[in-house]
């Protein structure tokens, strides 16, 4: 069992902001954090494994990692940390990179298999693609299996048949070897396939909190699907108004009222909803 129970004051781009945080979390579980960027996420991961202060608590099975008197040193917490970018000593081979963590070549060899990399072992990460750089850090931090592992949105530089690859490969360390797991991600289908709960913090607090298909699935009245985006333009045709959203990666069309189109400025944020197959559109607040 984790429990969590700590503040910091951040300074982001709206100005002072309260991260505060009261979890409990069971051992082998999966937690997904979201939310929007500024929201505090990456903070919690780097105060869990000691890289930033905070008051309160912080318990691992009962093991104090933080206290109002006293922070365990971020060598001394078990942990495993998985950045979005791959850290990895260039002068090293795939296999010395694991094996610097800890002289276990058994374990190395049996992680170096899970991810596909075992014909690499020899090779400098400089020769190695994206993807593969990722499976070798990956691999690195669970070589001191650690009683936790934060990875923080690890696969956002790949492109989306590696990222499912390594989707699959992640999951399948984390049944191997039951490590309690957080991952910060703003992709809610890898949310969905890789989570057992979700967390969403706003403005440094908990918003949501609850299995992915709730969390994710949220929707009002009969509306068959919700998307947020951010509203690029305008456009008049003829006697219509077209809404020009961007979601994610793709561009969509929205026909809005006058009225709407008059309510609606550039770069807001709206949600594109439909009911019964007839799109809508509404400004965020």
């Amino acid at each position: 069992m984790i429990k969590i129970d700590i503040n910091k004051e951040l300074h982001g781009s709206n100005g002072k902001m309260q991260l505060k945080v009261n979890l409990e979390i069971n051992e082998g579980d999966f937690i997904a954090l979201a939310g929007q960027s500024g929201s505090g996420k990456t903070t919690l991961l780097r105060i869990l494994a000691g890289l930033e202060s905070a008051s309160g608590n912080l318990k691992i099975n009962e093991e104090s990692w933080l206290s109002e008197t006293f922070s365990l040193p971020p060598q001394k917490r078990k942990i495993g940390f998985v950045f979005q970018d791959y850290a990895l000593f260039p002068n090293m081979s795939v296999e010395e990179n694991l094996l610097f963590v800890k002289k276990d070549k058994k374990l190395a060899q049996e992680l170096l298999e899970i991810t596909q990399l075992e014909a690499l072992k020899e090779r400098n990460p400089q020769s190695l693609s994206g993807g593969q750089k990722q499976r070798v850090s990956l691999c690195r931090a669970m070589m001191n299996q650690p009683k936790l592992l934060l990875l923080d949105e690890p696969l956002s530089a790949l492109d989306p048949q590696m990222r499912n690859t390594l989707q699959n490969e992640i999951l399948q360390l984390h049944k191997r070897f039951n490590t309690t797991t957080i991952m910060v991600s703003h992709e809610p289908s890898e949310i969905y396939k890789l989570a057992s709960r979700v967390i969403v913090l706003k403005s440094g607090t908990v918003q949501s909190d609850g299995n992915p298909k709730d969390v994710l699935l949220k929707t009002s009245g009969s509306a068959k699907f919700s998307f947020e985006g951010e509203l690029l333009d305008i456009v008049k045709v003829d006697v219509i108004h077209v809404a020009i959203v961007a979601i994610g990666q793709q561009l969509v069309e929205v026909v809005v009222s006058q009225d709407e189109a008059q309510s609606l400025t550039i770069g807001d944020t709206v949600s594109v909803s439909t009911k019964a197959f007839a799109p809508t559109i509404k400004k965020l607040t």
